[in-house]
């Protein structure tokens, strides 16, 4: 993640993350639709693992993870479509989800397992910063990237503790609540972005609301990223049935990821970096 970070500075550019929850809409289908969004334009790839118990997801991603449950997706199973990706597509793969999942796989044989299949980073939404110092040693042992949340809640300790816990970005949350797509970016992002900037040099990418090329030029005016996750999911299942599905969600890409060209944000330069 470090050298596609640096690439982006480079071109003057900034990311864009994309997130699909594994086996939605069809296991099958999963790694077809990610090597697409890869081809288009995403950046990095945030493939979640779908758990019956989510926290802060909204209804979409809720409805999303059931689907692959239902449809008999588990945590090996995620991995092997990492695998398929892998084998296809350099594109940068972090693993989002719930700690339950990986508490009960095992940590230690997670990131194992995780990093024999090409992954790259994880995002444990539930396991704050201040119990992860473990987790933390184990994905360096395993050169993974750990990638913690922060949001308009977060405390000044907590930023400084995730600027230092993190590695490959940091995902800040643009707006407290559940995932899901909104109509604007909220007024107090910059300064919070700002906030998190002056406690560490790895790059801020934003989540949460973000469906239309205007939010991805709002957010990455100020942000290294900006992350769609709801909008997306709503589109693979609304054309689940197309078998033109993964082009479909590629031009959808395409046309956010164009949103991000010549977009440095103020007072950005140097920032990111580290891993």
């Amino acid at each position: 993640m470090d050298a596609r970070f640096a690439a982006l500075r480079e071109r003057n550019e900034k990311a864009l993350v994309a997130f699909v929850t594994a086996g939605d809409p069809q296991p099958e289908c999963t790694a077809d639709v990610v090597v697409a969004l890869a081809g288009a334009g995403a950046d990095v790839i945030e493939l979640g693992i779908p758990f019956s118990d989510p926290l802060a997801d909204g209804p979409t991603i809720q409805a999303s993870s059931q689907r692959a449950l239902d449809a008999g997706m588990t945590p090996p199973r995620v991995l092997d479509i990492a695998r398929l990706v892998r084998a296809r597509s350099d594109v940068p793969l972090v693993l989002m989800g719930a700690w339950n999942p990986v508490l009960q796989y095992g940590p230690e044989r997670f990131v194992l397992d995780a990093a024999g299949a090409g992954v790259d980073g994880t995002i444990m939404t539930d396991l704050t910063p201040e119990e992860a110092g473990e987790w933390k040693r184990v994905c360096d042992r395993g050169d993974l990237d750990t990638i913690f949340l922060l949001a308009p809640t977060s405390t000044i300790a907590r930023m400084a503790l995730v600027g230092k816990l993190s590695s490959g970005f940091i995902y800040c949350v643009s707006r407290t609540g559940i995932t899901g797509v909104r109509a604007d970016v909220p007024p107090d992002l910059p300064p919070l972005i700002e906030q998190i900037r002056q406690r560490t040099d790895r790059p801020v990418c934003v989540g949460f609301g973000i469906a239309r090329p205007e939010h991805v030029a709002a957010v990455t005016r100020y942000a290294d990223g900006a992350v769609v996750g709801s909008a997306l999911v709503d589109l693979l299942h609304r054309e689940r049935d197309n078998p033109r599905l993964p082009d479909i969600a590629g031009d959808y890409i395409a046309s956010l990821k164009a949103a991000t060209k010549d977009s440095a944000a103020p007072g950005a330069a140097g920032a990111g970096g580290g891993g």
